[in-house]
């Protein structure tokens, strides 16, 4: 599988990521085990994962997708042949379980997680450690426009930025990152970096789809290409929205049916349906699985580093895959431009 070099690191990934949000609530150890196993076999050497996985988070689960990874490692040994990415979490009240309701992006709680991390993951080091999402106000998860008057109490970046610098010093992480950020916070974090001599941030790890295409609308693909940040595309497939398989079946086993509703309205807006009905039907109309058009778009564009997928079977996981062999005729592109035009970042 072709590899690419993330930022303006050593590290070199397979254009594919494992995601593993949903080992421990959808996937067994097992499971994780078996998807583990056959990425690996595929070409995939690129794993991420986050502290308050599995989604969706609940104090019972919360670090069990990390110890399922580091139960595969401790077991197979094969810690030198993979690139381990994990993230830690932002503030968020709603999630105590996480060092304290107040818990944040500052020095204390940062080395806390990181060396809770390192432990479920028995390893020594992690290869790229990112910001979940930030400490400030910012419109993400779902919020489409910037509200002033939400503003709260942050921890700097450039504080967070000198916390993770001191990791780095300590071996215990090679690189960083951020995740859910804007091309103004990828911007600040280059401009501590550069002035006070710390860690650049190598990737920007955000929502990508068919129907959330911000990335190349909002200046964040010129910030990220003019200051050699990678873009690590998460939720191609919009929650399985862009598989069609609520399309075909509204209680098709998945997040959106197994879960509360109405936990991510994002994906169940009227204008994302409608958009994946669209979507599906040119993939149709040319032969494709609306899932694998769907990969297979994100997974050529220029911008991105590698594209994050996840799956709660391996017969899931290998469609996943075999998209990435697959190129989309100039006239399947056009079609997914015009459909873009009348349903924009309608899931952003």
């Amino acid at each position: 599988m072709e590899r690419r070099q993330l930022g303006q690191t050593d590290l070199m990934v397979s254009k594919l990521c494992l995601g593993s949000m949903t080992f421990g609530e959808q996937n067994t150890e097992t499971d994780a085990h078996a998807q583990l196993d056959y990425a690996l076999g595929r070409g995939i050497n690129f794993i991420d994962t986050a502290e308050m996985y599995p989604v969706m988070a609940s104090r019972d689960t919360q670090g069990s997708t990390e110890r399922f990874i580091g139960s595969w490692l401790k077991k197979t040994g094969r810690r030198s042949e993979v690139v381990l990415a994990t993230k830690i979490a932002g503030p968020n009240k709603m999630m105590p379980w996480i060092r304290g309701a107040s818990h944040n992006l500052d020095a204390t709680n940062i080395r806390s997680a990181v060396e809770d991390s390192l432990r479920r993951l028995h390893t020594d080091y992690i290869d790229l450690y990112q910001v979940h999402w930030p400490s400030r106000n910012l419109p993400i998860f779902g919020a489409s426009s910037f509200n002033p008057q939400a503003e709260r109490p942050a921890v700097p970046i450039e504080d967070t930025l000198g916390a993770l610098g001191e990791m780095v010093q300590a071996g215990m992480i090679r690189h960083i990152g951020v995740s859910n950020e804007s091309a103004w916070g990828v911007c600040e974090y280059i401009k501590h970096a550069e002035a006070r001599g710390l860690p650049r941030i190598a990737t920007v790890q955000n929502l990508y789809n068919l129907t959330a295409r911000a990335f190349e609308t909002s200046l964040m693909d010129e910030a990220c290409f003019r200051e050699g940040v990678s873009l690590l595309a998460y939720s191609p497939l919009a929650f399985g929205q862009l598989t069609a398989k609520y399309l075909d079946d509204p209680q098709a086993v998945g997040r959106l049916t197994v879960f509360p509703a109405g936990w991510s309205p994002r994906y169940v807006r009227p204008a994302v349906l409608a958009a994946c009905a669209e979507y599906a039907a040119l993939a149709r109309a040319h032969g494709l699985l609306p899932s694998q058009m769907a990969l297979a778009w994100v997974y050529s564009r220029w911008f991105v580093g590698a594209t994050i997928i996840g799956a709660t079977s391996l017969a899931q996981l290998e469609e996943n895959i075999d998209a990435a062999e697959l190129v989309l005729s100039a006239e399947v592109r056009r079609g997914i431009d015009e459909i873009h035009a009348r349903y924009t970042n309608v899931g952003q």
